[in-house]
């Protein structure tokens, strides 16, 4: 498969801090792709490194084709990014700091600034607030320019760093359903967050950074797989339903509040356990099998919480 983002080898250190530690990152185009970790975990810098702001100290990385290092300005015009949250002029507006941006791009054709400056406000919903100055946005406002300033251009690849970090649950959505419809479009997305539920929700591949190194990625219904779903029975026979559930292949069952819980294995069918249960005369008045969340999955690799710093 084709690949918007490839690095080889990646690293980053700081003083006697290795940051990002031979990161080998694979983006298919037409992705959105979660890069996800704790904060400190690295995914900040890997970001910057791939936009060029900062030189790596081993290892290359490449973006649509290009290397970066080489020829950025060409392939840079491609991509949009957000990085560390926006930073705008305070005493102009959210219109007017576009406008400059804008202008800024050599790229950008000055006859149809204004018409540009205009779709990019609509698509992130600031059309209203569009000459208030940025001073008096709020944090969540902020975030939306910023992202507005990332789509001023058409782009094949989006690189965005936290991108709902300040926004409330409507806000979140509504920028989540934007990058549902670019990607649609054919626009390549690179998420990094630490908001493991947000990203679950429009994200086709995944990769989970901790302490520099990237743990795992691929598909995300193939690194699904990695950690087994997880049963919940509800009986008064917590006692017997263990027993039953254990000889059935059922690992690491354990009581809860009203029955018991365990780690189902693939190759074992929820239905043939129902039925090992009613024949052991076990009353089940529930039964759930819940595929992991990433934050399960997470767990999975590395045996930490996702509260972890790097």
């Amino acid at each position: 498969m084709p690949l918007a983002v490839h690095t080889t080898g990646l690293t980053k250190v700081f003083g006697k801090q290795r940051v990002v530690d031979r990161l080998d990152l694979q983006v298919p185009q037409g992705a959105v792709y979660g890069f996800l970790g704790p904060n400190g975990s690295g995914k900040t810098t890997t970001i910057r490194m791939l936009l060029g702001l900062i030189r790596p100290t081993g290892g290359s990385a490449t973006i649509l084709d290009q290397p970066v290092g080489h020829g950025d300005a060409r392939v840079l015009g491609r991509v949009g990014a957000l990085v560390e949250g926006p930073a705008f002029h305070p005493y102009l507006s959210g219109q007017e700091n576009l406008v400059r941006i804008d202008s800024a791009d050599l790229n950008a054709d000055p006859a149809t600034c204004t018409q540009r400056v205009g779709e990019a406000l609509d698509r992130v919903g600031l059309t209203a607030a569009a000459r208030k100055r940025y001073r008096a946005y709020s944090l969540g406002m902020r975030q939306r320019l910023g992202i507005a300033a990332a789509l001023l251009q058409p782009r094949d690849l989006l690189i965005l760093d936290e991108p709902t970090n300040g926004l409330d649950p409507q806000g979140t959505r509504e920028v989540r359903a934007l990058l549902s419809d670019l990607n649609a479009d054919g626009v390549s997305i690179l998420i990094s967050s630490h908001l493991l539920s947000e990203v679950e929700q429009i994200c086709s591949h995944v990769g989970m950074m901790r302490t520099g190194q990237l743990v795992t990625q691929g598909p995300l219904a193939d690194v699904r797989r990695s950690a087994h779903p997880r049963l919940t029975v509800l009986t008064k026979d917590p006692a017997g339903a263990e027993t039953v559930l254990t000889s059935q292949g059922v690992r690491e069952v354990s009581p809860t509040d009203g029955g018991v819980t365990g780690l189902l294995d693939d190759a074992t069918e929820p239905e043939t356990l129902v039925a090992a249960l009613v024949q052991a005369g076990i009353g089940v008045r529930g039964f759930e099998v819940a595929r992991p969340s990433l934050e399960d999955l997470f767990i999975a690799q590395t045996g930490e919480g996702f509260d972890v710093s790097g």
